[in-house]
């Protein structure tokens, strides 16, 4: 298994409730073939450009261990929820 990292940005009009929802989501997609490591949710912040007519978002990070199968399928969810504006995952180099 490998560590990853992951951020993703969710559109302005989401409530707090909203959010949790979407990380508890994605936190158990991450736990069905790996293990959440933490999740940080960033706070609301101005987007560098717009995206999608939003100028702010909710950014979140979370560090986890997975194998390099579960990435696809993360990304195709990310890609399919219409609440979430821009993510990336990244492969952390062992230290």
């Amino acid at each position: 298994m490998n560590k990853y990292e992951t951020v993703f940005i969710i559109n302005q009009n989401v409530e707090d409730a909203g959010v949790k929802e979407l990380i508890q989501k994605f936190s158990d997609i991450i736990n069905s073939d790996g293990k959440v490591e933490s999740v940080e949710e960033l706070g609301r912040k101005k987007l560098a450009y717009e995206i999608k007519k939003n100028t702010e978002g909710t950014y979140v990070l979370i560090n986890f261990e997975a194998a390099p199968t579960l990435i696809q399928e993360l990304e195709r969810v990310y890609r399919i929820t219409d609440e979430v504006i821009k993510f990336i995952v990244v492969r952390k180099d062992e230290e």
